[in-house]
């Protein structure tokens, strides 16, 4: 049976979906580039050089959002009102001015500390532009104060946030660092050149924009090849002709993502550089429609338009970026007139907002204070959704005094009964706390239904816990899943199985085609030393895992990064290393507070707990109401021998956490023990049960208080449906 001090060793957060980073280059290869137009590397020539043959290309692209994704500060750059300008916004002052052509401004924050500062370089165009400052170590950091290009005022995005100057969050800060959330994709053949142990950049372009070598990959080669009339085929230049061509070039700047290599190439497959977002309730609603920014494609590819192999350049000029059709005709390139632009269709009237495709298909919201962008699913409007699960839909975002059963009652009366089948539903569902029996082997089948997303089926996948054979069959037919993504998620479910079923699983898949899909088999055999392994299979173990390494090296710029660099010098038993980059985390972004678990668990592999009690008291103190916290303190005063105080943790864990299984579970051992309390010990796991009801080792510890209060029918009754239904 456990006790609850055995806990602790288990308190890490193994999640790998977010980013990670690299202090194993320390050589700096890539110079500073000072005239960006008259220096290139890696085969890069220069947009000067496109114009000779693309000319016409070239000059819809200039001007564009691309052409101007950052620029040299200057009066032909420079939108903003710098003109001896003074506003007050959420508590800090701000002054702006130019002089001899320089552009500047003076913050006084909140904290009553004053500085001044020159703007390096513009960021965006419209309907917003954000001004870029160079700090120490190579960093450029974005201003937070931005300028309104539409109404041409100064603003802050997130407006009513008073943001102190240690936060994380602050301006001046890594959330708002260009080396780590920005330049990839502003810039062209992009180096970010992070250095972990000085926590410094060396960052570089090619060209300071997202020019014609952004998307069509380094030119030399193709220049070369115009220039030899050789009369050859050019195979030196990506085109992008197909859609997953294109996707590949598009995807990775308009994507939420997570990088698997330092630095991005040109058309190499998305699977094999990025981790794509799953619609995960952070950033998605919980039937896919966009929350948080997503940048497109993560919503493209739930839709019909994808299935069917409608590319970007397909309603986008590739070079100017504008739509290519105005209005409904945007949509009628594939969609019959008579059918689908007319009343009959939309019930409302013609030539009206309410008459247009875009406005019931591709609702949107406002990102960065004013930059409206749409939804790319494509989707039906589902108000009886919306009755149920509360998500938003078309209809009530234009009627706004009218309710969410109105509008259903309205689709129902406008269109009859039935709804198409959709993703959603199940979507939806997997969301859903307490399955049935049969919505959850609905939702077994649901993830290999190949009629359905693949983002879609993979964001499922990720939502549900695996238990019985039925779950996990599910789960093994995954693995053969044409979608990467799918593959990938669904290794993930098998990190909780046994070594000797994670090791058959991984061995696998840790040669698959797609770098992603090998580095989730890496994942699942982490502290795994592999000499157990044939050497065709070590080989390809250690191959995995420096890609492995290599995605968690890639962004240890990130706080998130750091402490994933942590979990993994942790389950690799290197725990001082695992604690450095933790602290690393913690001084990047001090409100992480997954890594006070982590380095608690840390500390406490080393013995020592007064450190990891320390650890945990600043959580509390950060977080008083997070019942986790106090559950991991009373875990810790076990293993001090202060029992008193760790009863009174767990049961303050409780309280703010009435579905806390485990802080009962815990309670229920301690008073079971030395048969202290057996009726204590015994109301407790039956709080736990009522909870999780099907939880074996909850079971079974009943059945022994059962034995000790003299009541050997009621343990032989739950032994035998222990046995019957073993714990996986």
């Amino acid at each position: 049976m456990k006790q609850p001090l055995s806990y602790v060793t288990y308190l890490l957060f193994l999640s790998f979906f977010i980013l990670a980073c690299d202090n194993k280059v320390e050589k700096e290869n890539y110079s500073t580039i000072d005239n960006v137009s008259a220096k290139y590397i890696d085969g890069y020539a220069g947009d000067e050089k496109c114009t000779t043959c693309h000319k016409n290309e070239y000059n819809l692209w200039k001007g564009s959002h691309h052409d101007l994704a950052m620029q040299i500060a200057s009066d032909s750059t420079v939108l903003g009102n710098f003109n001896n300008f003074e506003t007050t916004i959420d508590g800090v002052k701000y002054t702006f001015n130019k002089s001899d052509n320089k552009f500047f401004v003076k913050t006084n924050e909140i904290d009553g500390s004053e500085n001044k500062y020159q703007i390096a370089f513009t960021f965006g165009l419209t309907p917003l532009q954000q001004y870029l400052i160079d700090f120490d170590k190579g960093k450029k950091q974005v201003l937070r104060v931005t300028w309104d290009v539409i109404n041409k005022k100064w603003y802050h995005q997130y407006p009513g946030d008073k943001i102190s100057t240690h936060d994380w969050l602050h301006w001046t800060k890594s959330a708002q660092n260009w080396n780590t959330m920005c330049a990839e994709c502003h810039s062209t053949n992009l180096k970010k050149n992070y250095f972990v142990e000085k926590d410094s950049f060396h960052t570089t372009y090619s060209s300071i924009n997202v020019s014609c070598e952004s998307c069509h990959g380094p030119a030399q080669k193709h220049v070369d090849w115009a220039n030899s009339n050789s009369g050859k085929e050019n195979n030196y230049i990506l085109k992008g002709n197909n859609q997953l061509d294109q996707l590949n070039l598009c995807a990775p700047c308009h994507s939420r993502r997570a990088k698997l290599t330092k630095n991005l190439e040109p058309g190499l497959k998305f699977e094999d550089q990025y981790m794509l977002q799953t619609l995960s309730n952070e950033y998605y609603h919980a039937d896919g429609q966009i929350d948080d920014e997503d940048y497109v494609y993560g919503s493209f590819l739930q839709s019909k338009m994808y299935t069917n192999g409608i590319k970007c350049s397909d309603c986008h000029n590739a070079h100017s970026l504008k739509l290519k059709l105005k209005g409904n005709q945007l949509c009628l390139q594939c969609h019959i007139t008579e059918n689908y632009d007319t009343p009959k269709h939309y019930f409302h009237k013609e030539d009206t907002e309410a008459s247009q495709c875009i406005n019931c298909h591709m609702t949107g919201k406002n990102y960065m204070g004013n930059d409206f962008r749409r939804d790319h699913s494509f989707r039906i409007p589902r108000p009886d959704q919306s009755v149920l699960y509360g998500t938003p839909n078309a209809c009530i975002e234009c009627h706004k005094d009218k309710t969410n059963t109105w509008a259903a009652n309205t689709i129902t009366r406008n269109y009859g009964k039935e709804r198409k089948t959709h993703f959603s539903d199940n979507l939806l569902l997997s969301n859903k706390n307490n399955l049935t029996t049969s919505e959850r082997s609905s939702l077994n089948k649901f993830i290999n239904d190949l009629q359905y997303p693949s983002i879609s089926r993979a964001t499922a996948i990720a939502n549900l816990n695996f238990y019985n054979n039925e779950q996990y069959e599910a789960l093994l037919l995954a693995l053969s899943d044409a979608s990467a993504l799918v593959r990938y998620n669904a290794l993930l479910k098998f990190r909780l199985l046994p070594l000797q079923d994670r090791v058959a699983i991984a061995s696998k898949h840790i040669k698959d085609s797609v770098k992603l899909v090998r580095i989730a088999a890496a994942q699942l055999l982490i502290g795994f030393d592999g000499n157990s392994l044939s050497i065709a299979d070590k080989s390809d173990l250690q191959n995995a895992n420096i890609e492995l390494e290599t995605m968690l090296y890639a962004n240890a710029d990130f706080s998130t990064g750091s402490m994933q660099l942590g979990d993994y010098y942790l389950q690799n038993n290197d725990i001082k290393t695992a604690i450095k980059h933790y602290k690393a985390a913690l001084k990047k972004d001090s409100l992480l507070i997954p890594v006070y678990t982590n380095l608690t668990s840390a500390y406490s592999m080393l013995g020592d707990n007064s450190t990891a009690l320390k650890i945990i008291d600043t959580w509390i103190k950060l977080e008083p109401n997070n019942g986790r916290a106090f559950y991991l303190r009373a875990l810790l005063y076990f293993e001090l021998k202060q029992n008193k105080k760790a009863v009174v943790d767990l049961k303050k864990a409780i309280v703010l956490n009435p579905n806390d299984t485990r802080s009962m579970y815990n309670l229920a051992t301690y008073y079971f023990q030395d048969k202290k309390d057996l009726n204590l010990a015994e109301n407790y796991i039956k709080s736990a049960l009522k909870i999780m009801p099907s939880n074996q080792d909850y079971k079974y510890l009943l059945a022994l208080i059962y034995r000790d209060q003299g009541k050997p029918e009621l343990m032989q009754k739950i032994m035998l449906e222990v046995k019957v239904n073993p714990q996986r």
